[in-house]
């Protein structure tokens, strides 16, 4: 028996997994990817103690904590989660492993949000790509486009246009929200071109991207395209057992990291909080172990 068993491997899960290993808790993370999303952030400018380090950098230095304090990382995913009538949790892994906890940390992140346009499906790993870090790379010297207006969309843009000889920006709105040091980056940047007041109807090429065609009936040659539209939270577990969801489908909480369920927390980006930051996140996990503790500590 599990005192608290963390779903979700990411910034979130690793730093509620460093404070359950302070507080004697007999915890599990159980995750797909060590570090999780920020894994495929080129650059992490923010997190206080580091000036500059790698997205994959800081997830490697989470994990080494979590491994020193004694907490063991299992690289699976819970595909049911169950709660009976004593409060005691159930999971079951896609691999056929089965754990019961006193409590749950639902810390599960969000998955790239899609265009579902013409073309976006088949050209996936094909010049289609959702992280700029990863395959950004593979383009050098070549015309990229990236879609979306948002602080990361700009950041994904900024790094491509280390790699591309051109980048366009394509976004709906009338102005791209950037922070204001990744706004002052953009306006330096000599082969960035944004194209406001625009949608993407259509990726078209044979066997790779080849072009792109926009509402505005103008066409873009290019060989790769980036889309960072937003993100849709993971939270079909915390569905499943009838936690508070808001209107985005994310996990209700309040400063507790407390949902309407005892004994299940939730952290990070899957949750309501409005600002997704690996620090808010790292924040949340840390308060959703100190109330699994306090919680556990009642039911002994």
């Amino acid at each position: 028996m599990l005192d608290l068993l963390i779903i979700g491997s990411g910034v979130s899960g690793m730093a509620a997994a460093v404070y359950a290993g302070r507080f004697e808790l007999k915890t599990l993370i159980v995750g797909e990817i060590p570090g999780g999303t920020i894994t495929k952030t080129h650059l992490v400018e923010n997190y206080p103690g580091f000036k500059s380090l790698s997205g994959f950098e800081l997830a490697m230095n989470l994990q080494a904590h979590v491994e020193n304090i004694g907490v063991p990382i299992e690289q699976d995913t819970i595909a049911q989660l169950t709660r009976d009538n004593a409060g005691i949790f159930h999971a079951i892994t896609a691999n056929g492993k089965t754990y019961d906890a006193k409590a749950v940390l639902l810390a599960t992140g969000t998955h790239h949000r899609t265009l579902d346009i013409p073309g976006e499906k088949r050209l996936k790993n094909k010049g289609v790509s959702y992280c700029a870090t990863c395959d950004g790379p593979l383009y050098r010297n070549k015309i990229m486009v990236c879609v979306g207006g948002s602080d990361s969309a700009i950041k994904e843009s900024l790094l491509l246009s280390k790699f591309g000889t051109k980048v366009y920006i394509v976004y709906r709105g009338e102005k791209v929200r950037a922070e204001p040091i990744n706004q002052k980056r953009l306006s330096e940047a000599t082969n960035i071109e944004i194209i406001t007041k625009a949608n993407l109807t259509e990726i078209m090429g044979g066997d790779r991207v080849e072009k792109i065609k926009l509402d505005t009936g103008a066409e873009i040659i290019c060989d790769a395209v980036f889309i960072e539209i937003g993100r849709l939270p993971l939270t079909d577990l915390a569905k499943s057992l009838n936690v508070s969801l808001n209107e985005k489908n994310e996990v209700v909480i309040n400063k507790a990291s407390e949902t309407n369920i005892p004994g299940f927390f939730s952290a990070g980006d899957c949750t309501n909080t409005e600002w997704k930051q690996a620090i808010v996140g790292v924040s949340e996990g840390c308060m959703a172990a100190y109330s699994a503790y306090q919680y556990c500590s009642k039911k002994v």
